[in-house]
């Protein structure tokens, strides 16, 4: 895990980016989870009925889908995790950016969907925990 740092204005720029780069991982995760899915219910059927033809060229395609779908989810986190920034929720897009205030790292929460980064938590708080962003985060600069 990278120990770097942002300011609100560090992280608010980097979001368009980092929004991209989620919703490719996001989407790849949806495309890994229909296909296991898919493969469940055939393997179930085989099960169930003793036995059953399988088009199997069909079944190659979607398992070397998911598998590519599984590598461009893996290419996107590791990006977004050499930025510095914390890939906390997959299924909800939940970003979290370490940033110093007054000595010490908490970090600014940022949810897909949401306009802009208006919320921080302490590092052991959590999403739960979150707390409108104040004076001391909006006014810290990059040194």
């Amino acid at each position: 895990m990278s120990e770097r740092t942002f300011t609100l204005d560090e992280a608010q720029s980097l979001l368009p980016v980092l929004e991209s780069l989620l919703a490719t991982a996001i989407k790849s995760k949806k495309t890994m989870e229909e296909v296991e899915a898919e493969m469940q219910a055939l393997s179930k059927r085989v099960f169930t009925n003793g036995g059953t033809r399988v088009d199997v060229v069909s079944v190659a395609r979607r398992k070397a889908e998911r598998a590519r779908a599984e590598q461009r989810a893996k290419d996107a986190i590791a990006e977004i995790d050499s930025i510095g920034v914390q890939v906390k929720d997959l299924d909800i897009g939940l970003l979290d950016f370490p940033c110093e205030v007054d000595g010490s790292v908490v970090l600014l929460c940022w949810k897909m969907g949401e306009p802009a980064i208006t919320h921080w938590h302490g590092t052991e708080e959590g999403f739960a925990g979150r707390k409108p962003i104040d004076e001391r985060i909006a006014r810290k600069k990059a040194n």
